[in-house]
C-alpha cells in the first residue's frame, strides 16, 4: 500500500511542479505586459483621414477613366504583336516595372490617369469620349 501512496505522491508532487512552472510563466509574462507602455502622445500615429464625398466620386471616375484606358492599351499592344514586358515599357516609354505595374494595378494611385493618358497618346490609341477631360469628376 505504501508503493501506491508513493507513486501517487510522486505523480501528484511531478503535476505541482508542471502547475509552478505554468504559474511563474504566466507571472513572468504578466510582468512584462504590464512593464509596457504606450509612446507619448506626440509620437501616436495619427487616425487615417477619412476622405470627402467629392474626392471619392473624383477616385470613382478616375478609376472608370483607367480602365477604360488601360483596356485601350492593352487592344492596341495585343494588334501590335506587344506582349513582353521589355517590349511593353519601350513601347510606352517608361521603366519595364512602372509599366507593368501601371497596367496591372488595381489600386488607385494618384497621376495614373496622366500616366495612362500619355501612354496612349504615344501609342496613338484614340482615348474614348467618356475618358476625356469633359467627364464629371475631372
Amino acid at each position: 500500500m505504501s508503493g501506491g501512496l508513493q507513486t501517487n505522491r510522486g505523480h501528484l508532487a511531478r503535476d505541482e511542479d508542471q502547475n509552478s512552472l505554468i504559474g511563474l510563466v504566466l507571472i513572468a509574462a504578466a510582468s512584462d505586459i504590464r512593464g509596457m507602455s504606450l509612446p507619448p502622445p506626440d509620437q501616436m500615429p495619427l487616425a487615417k483621414p477619412k476622405i470627402t464625398p467629392e474626392e471619392r466620386r473624383r477616385r470613382t471616375a478616375d478609376r472608370l477613366i483607367m480602365i477604360r484606358l488601360k483596356m485601350a492599351i492593352g487592344r492596341e499592344l495585343d494588334q501590335r504583336g506587344i506582349t513582353r514586358p521589355t517590349d511593353i515599357g519601350a513601347a510606352l516609354g517608361m521603366p519595364v516595372a512602372e509599366a507593368t505595374k501601371l497596367l496591372t494595378r488595381h489600386q488607385w494611385r494618384e497621376g495614373d490617369v496622366t500616366l495612362l493618358e500619355a501612354a496612349a497618346a504615344r501609342l496613338g490609341v484614340e482615348v474614348p469620349e467618356s475618358a476625356s477631360n469633359g467627364w464629371p469628376g475631372r
